[in-house]
């Protein structure tokens, strides 16, 4: 029960946070592009990339802690769903050459912000 919530306080503190930083990308950037789900899925890969491996890989993080900053905050910081929801609204509005845009920049950009976040955490913290 204790993991539970402790998942559920990461979850809150990861929505926080993708409020926050979405809010400000849509005000630095505008709305005619979903920047700010960009923005949080981008970080948000290369958060849980590095979590991972320093948690797995070189093992400097208990299993518990690793569940809260990963299924918790991660969980609730990354926002696929309105992704996915947002290149849907795209599709359907007609606005084809926005709905590809947006899944060919942030597939390709988390993919290689993920590669980035394990790059990190390996310099980071070694082998």
């Amino acid at each position: 029960m204790v993991q539970f919530v402790l998942v559920c306080l990461g979850g809150a503190v990861g929505t926080g946070a993708r409020y926050l930083l979405s809010g400000w990308v849509l005000q630095a950037f505008g709305a005619t592009f979903p920047y700010g789900t960009l923005a949080v899925n981008t970080i948000g890969s290369f958060l849980l990339a590095a979590i991972m491996y320093i948690g797995t890989e070189a093992t400097m993080m208990s299993p518990a802690l690793r569940l809260v900053l990963t299924t918790g905050m991660m969980g609730g910081f990354t926002t696929y769903s309105t992704f996915s929801y947002e290149t849907m609204k795209y599709l359907h509005d007609g606005a084809w050459t926005v709905a590809v845009a947006n899944i060919l920049v942030t597939v390709i950009g988390c993919l290689a912000a993920c590669l980035s976040g394990q790059a990190a955490a390996r310099w980071l913290v070694g082998p």
